[in-house]
């Protein structure tokens, strides 16, 4: 089927550009806490950077969660049901406010032995404990804002959410430099700075995101059915969100519990590796924030099109999207090779963390061309018609059975270089590729999830 390409290019620009900008915020933040604490000293800034990565978990189980509501809610909105839209939100907020709350006990109660998860350093659990107590408040909060945000992306409000976010980042940034250095009569706090700058901005994000939603054409959740939901309707929904919730979150534990196998298994190598390992990991979320904004516009354009019944339409999009994917990974692999020489040179480093920075920052550069395809791809495409299981597939085999076997053998028992661990734990996403254009072509992803309630 031809497409009105004047059209697809505009509604992928007018979603991917906001949602870009809100995830190229986010990770600002991270770059900042690792610029300005790397001017502390390196052991701040990889302690904060490993504490992180408990956050990072958390974000697995609140991303499946929104993920299934914005697969769900693409295309109910295609199909113009606002009321069955409100019933989403409510199932998302009711599973992220578990969720969140189990995080925030976690990190209030027992940050040391979290921190023993990822480091082995005494120092390195000190900082990372005090950073954790402090910032367990935001994550309490975490789960409501993102269900917010994510109602307003699949509803037309993205550049509100954008909006929202940004504000919440640049206040977070600016309130990191108060805290960390103890600027306009503020503590010193260093670490714990970062974390009550975290927290502070969260509050206010959520506020925002509150008042923001009160507008008319806004999707809100329906308190009168949050505590008490009834109904055949809502046993219904209940199950198809569960359909679509259980394999991304096995797919967001895969990758979010492998992922920070990866950032144990450099930790544990020593604090010039786990030092460049941090540094790097910035890099890569910011320079994936393309391909993270066009993953998810592609999720609500062909959501919103087999949602609407129009699922030629949709195939053809998903075919488009695809075939752009490759063209951001290759940009994105020029954009991390041009970033380098900056990145070596903006923290404060020894010479073998910068050594170490330098070899990652290039492997890096072919990991993000199988990043960047399968972000749009398995994420995008596929997750938005409902193709949800292939990801955990993938991620079990490429990820669990090969990356992180090689690299935990590397590192604990053949003692290879960390440059060469480092590589093993970029395999997955490049070696899945011919995988995942298999599935693309078999279309199971063509469907239409909605019903008639």
């Amino acid at each position: 089927m031809l497409i009105d390409k004047k059209i697809f290019y505009k509604n992928l620009i007018r979603l991917a550009l906001p949602i870009a900008l809100q995830s190229l915020m986010l990770a600002a933040v991270a770059a900042g806490d690792a610029l300005m604490l790397g001017k502390v000293a390196q052991d701040e800034m990889t302690a904060v950077s490993l504490a992180t990565q408990i956050q990072f978990v958390q974000n697995m189980f609140l991303g499946a969660i929104t993920a299934a509501g914005a697969i769900l809610g693409a295309q109910y909105w295609g199909k113009g049901d606002r009321r069955t839209l409100e019933d989403i939100f409510n199932i998302m907020l009711r599973f992220c406010m578990a969720v969140s709350v189990l995080f925030f006990l976690a990190c209030e109660w027992m940050p040391e032995q979290l921190m023993h998860i990822f480091a082995k350093d005494d120092s390195l659990i000190a900082i990372g404990s005090s950073y954790l107590r402090v910032a367990g408040w935001s994550y309490l909060l975490t789960g409501i804002s993102q269900c917010y945000l994510t109602m307003m992306k699949v509803s037309e409000h993205v550049r509100p959410g954008a909006l929202i976010s940004s504000c919440a980042v640049l206040l977070n940034i600016g309130l990191n430099a108060v805290f960390i250095f103890g600027l306009f009569g503020a503590p010193r706090m260093q670490a714990r700075g970062a974390a009550l700058a975290t927290t502070i901005s969260r509050v206010v994000e959520l506020v925002l995101c509150v008042a923001i939603s009160s507008g008319k054409s806004y999707i809100r959740p329906a308190f009168d059915r949050l505590i008490r939901p009834q109904g055949q309707t809502n046993r219904q929904l209940k199950a198809d969100f569960r359909k679509q919730c259980l394999p991304l979150l096995g797919g967001s534990l895969c990758w979010g519990v492998g992922f920070t196998s990866y950032t144990a298994i450099m930790g544990h190598m020593g604090t010039d590796a786990a030092a460049a390992n941090s540094v790097a990991a910035v890099a890569r979320d910011l320079i994936c924030c393309m391909c993270n904004g066009i993953g998810s516009a592609a999720g609500i354009m062909v959501g919103n099109e087999l949602g609407a019944g129009r699922l030629d339409r949709g195939k053809a999009y998903g075919i488009k999207l695809r075939n752009l994917s490759f063209a951001i990974g290759f940009l994105s692999t020029a954009l991390v090779l041009a970033a380098t020489p900056l990145m070596v040179k903006m923290v404060i480093l020894t010479d073998q963390a910068r050594e170490y920075l330098t070899g990652m920052m290039v492997i890096m550069s072919v990991y993000m061309i199988g990043r960047c395809v399968n972000t749009v791809t398995i994420n995008g495409v596929l997750d938005g018609g409902g193709d949800t299981l292939f990801d955990m597939y993938s991620l079990i085999v490429c990820m669990w059975l090969i990356a992180i076997p090689l690299a935990m053998a590397g590192a604990f028992l053949l003692h290879w270089s960390p440059l060469v661990v480092y590589a093993c734990t970029c395999l997955d996403e490049v070696g899945k590729i011919p995988w995942v254009m298999l599935r693309f072509g078999k279309y199971k992803w063509v469907q239409d999830l909605t019903r008639k309630f």
